[in-house]
C-alpha cells in the first residue's frame, strides 16, 4: 500500500502586499483616530460605521484601478445553485458605501446628513514600497446640501484636524480647485464629449508636478524624451489646443483674486469653467470670513483628483516640509488627505441628484508624517511587570497588580516559568516595561517591596562605574503600602524624561 503523501505545512508568510501592525503601531493609529474624530464630533458630525462588503453593483464604475483583476477591488461571486449569486467586494474606499447607506436609509436621516467613518479599505492594485492593498482612511462628509459652506467647512476641519495631531501651521496647505472649471478647460479645447482625449489630457495633467510648463506642453502634442532618453508619445493635441491647458496650470498668482482672474482668462466664455470659479470665489471668501488665510488654504488649480465621481471642487492637503527619502535625496513629503464634491454618487440609488461633498485622510501616512516630525513616539513603555518569587504567592502578586490596575497604571503578573529570575527581567525588557515589583519571602516577612526602574536601570548601566552600580540608585526599597504611590512617581520621572 502506497504511504499518504504528507501534506506540506503552510508557510508563515504576509499575503503580497498585506503587513501585520504590532502593539505600538496599533496604538498609535487608536489614538490617531480617536484625535481626529474629537475634531470631526466637534464640527457636528456623527459617527457611522458601515459594512466592510459591499456588492460589486453598489460600488459601481468607480473603481481605483481598472488595469488589475477584478477591476481594482478584491471580488466574488456568492454560491447560487443557479450560478447567478451576487458578486461582492471589499470596499476601495468609505465614500461608495455612504452613497448606498445614504440611499438606503434616506428617509430616516436628517437633511443634510453629516456623518464620519474610520476602518480599513481594500485595493487590489500592484503593492510596492510603502503602498499595501490594505489601509485605514478616515472620513467626513455632508450629503444633502449643494452649498459652498459645506466644501468651506470640509476645508477648515481638515486644516484643523492637521494642527490637532500634531502638524504645525506652516508645515502643511491645504489645496482647492474645481472639476468645473478643468472641465470647462477640456470643452474650451473641444474635447467635451471625447472621453479617451479627456483622460488622456488629465493623466497629463496628474504629471504637472514632475516635468512642469514644458514638459506638459510637449506631452500634450508631440511627446517628450524622458530623463533616461526614451521616447513618450504625445497626446496629438495641436499648439493652440494645448494652450487651455498651460493656462489652466500656471494660472496660480499671488493671491487668490489673481489666481481667479487668470483663471477666467483660461476658460474664456464657457459657462462650466465660470461656473466652478464663482464656486472657488465663494469658498475662499467664506474661508477668510472664518480666519482661514492662504497660509492654511489655498485655490490652486494644479489640484487634480483622480477618482472619477468627483464634480465639483476638489481638496488636497499638502504636508510642505521636507524628508530624506531612501537613497538620501531630499523631498517633499506630499499628499495625506483628499477629497471634494460628488453630486452624482448617491443619483444612481435614487434617480435624484443628491448633492454631497467630503475629505479623506490618509492616516497611516499622517501617522507616517508626525513620526518623521518626531511627534509621535516610536516605541511606547510596556506594562509594569510583577515578577513572580514564589509560585505559591501567586494571590499576593494577583493582589499587586490589581492595585496598579485600579490605579489606572498598566500592570501584569509575569505568567512564565518562574524559576529563573532573571528570565523574568528579560522579558520585562522586551516588553519594554518602566518598571518591575519584586517581593520575595524576605520582602514579605519585612512588609516591604522592591521596585525597580528599568529605564533608569537601562541608562545607568550604560556609562556606571562599578561603585556606582553597586549603589544601585534605580531600584527602591518602599513599604508595601506604597507601592502604588512609588510607582506613580518613577513612571511620572520616566514621562518628565521623554
Amino acid at each position: 500500500m502506497a504511504k499518504p503523501k504528507k501534506q506540506p505545512r503552510p508557510k508563515a508568510i504576509t499575503p503580497k502586499g498585506f503587513r501585520d501592525y504590532f502593539g505600538s503601531e496599533v496604538t498609535q493609529r487608536t489614538e490617531m483616530l480617536r484625535t481626529i474624530a474629537g475634531v470631526y464630533h466637534r464640527y457636528g458630525f456623527d459617527a457611522l460605521e458601515s459594512s466592510a462588503v459591499e456588492t460589486v453593483e453598489a460600488l459601481g464604475k468607480f473603481l481605483p484601478d481598472v488595469d488589475r483583476p477584478n477591476e481594482g477591488v478584491f471580488a466574488w461571486q456568492e454560491f447560487d445553485e443557479g450560478g447567478n449569486g451576487d458578486w461582492m467586494a471589499l470596499r476601495y474606499d468609505l465614500t461608495a458605501p455612504l452613497a448606498r447607506v445614504y440611499a438606503q436609509h434616506r428617509n430616516d436621516l436628517p437633511t443634510p446628513y453629516r456623518r464620519y467613518a474610520m476602518g480599513p479599505v481594500w485595493r487590489n492594485e500592484k503593492p510596492g514600497p510603502g503602498r499595501y492593498r490594505q489601509f485605514y482612511q478616515c472620513d467626513a462628509d455632508t450629503v444633502g446640501t449643494a452649498s459652498m459652506a459645506a466644501d468651506a467647512e470640509i476645508c477648515a476641519m481638515l486644516s484643523d484636524t492637521l494642527e490637532t495631531v500634531g502638524i504645525p501651521r506652516g508645515d502643511y496647505l491645504v489645496r482647492v480647485n474645481n472639476r468645473k472649471v478643468l472641465n470647462g478647460v477640456l470643452e474650451a479645447m473641444g474635447l467635451g464629449e471625447d472621453q479617451t482625449a479627456r483622460d488622456n489630457v488629465l493623466r497629463t495633467i496628474d504629471k504637472f508636478d514632475k516635468v512642469g510648463e514644458q514638459g506638459v506642453r510637449e506631452l500634450l502634442t508631440k511627446g517628450r524624451l524622458d530623463a533616461s532618453g526614451a521616447f513618450i508619445d504625445g497626446v496629438g493635441l495641436s499648439e493652440d489646443q494645448a494652450e487651455p491647458v498651460i493656462a489652466f496650470l500656471t494660472s496660480k498668482a499671488a493671491d487668490t483674486a489673481g489666481t481667479l482672474a487668470n483663471l477666467r482668462a483660461a476658460v474664456g466664455d464657457n459657462k462650466t469653467g465660470a461656473d466652478g470659479i464663482a464656486e472657488l470665489e465663494h469658498i475662499g471668501e467664506l474661508l477668510d470670513a472664518g480666519g482661514y488665510g492662504a497660509d492654511r488654504i489655498e485655490i490652486d488649480p494644479s489640484v487634480v483628483r483622480g477618482l472619477g465621481y468627483y464634480t465639483g471642487p476638489v481638496y488636497e492637503a499638502e504636508l510642505t516640509f521636507e524628508i530624506f527619502d531612501e537613497k538620501g535625496r531630499k523631498r517633499q513629503f506630499g499628499s495625506v488627505a483628499g477629497g471634494g464634491r460628488y453630486d452624482d454618487l448617491v443619483k444612481r440609488f435614487t434617480g435624484q441628484e443628491v448633492p454631497a461633498t467630503g475629505i479623506s485622510i490618509g492616516v497611516d501616512r499622517l501617522l507616517a508624517a508626525l513620526r518623521e516630525k518626531g511627534r509621535v513616539r516610536a516605541v511606547e513603555h510596556g506594562p509594569v511587570v510583577v515578577t513572580v518569587m514564589d509560585r505559591d504567592r501567586m494571590a499576593d502578586y494577583q493582589a499587586m497588580v490589581a492595585e496598579l490596575r485600579n490605579a489606572g497604571i498598566r500592570a501584569e503578573v509575569y505568567l512564565g516559568n518562574p524559576k529563573n529570575f532573571g528570565n523574568q527581567l528579560k522579558y520585562a525588557d522586551r516588553r519594554n516595561s518602566p518598571v518591575a515589583i519584586i517581593e520575595g519571602g524576605d520582602e514579605k516577612a519585612k512588609g516591604i517591596v522592591q521596585i525597580k526602574d528599568l529605564i533608569l536601570g537601562a541608562k545607568i548601566a550604560e556609562s556606571a562605574t562599578l561603585e556606582e552600580w553597586k549603589e544601585r540608585p534605580s531600584q527602591f526599597e518602599v513599604p508595601r503600602g506604597d507601592l502604588v504611590a512609588k510607582v506613580r512617581e518613577i513612571l511620572a520621572s520616566q514621562s518628565g524624561q521623554g
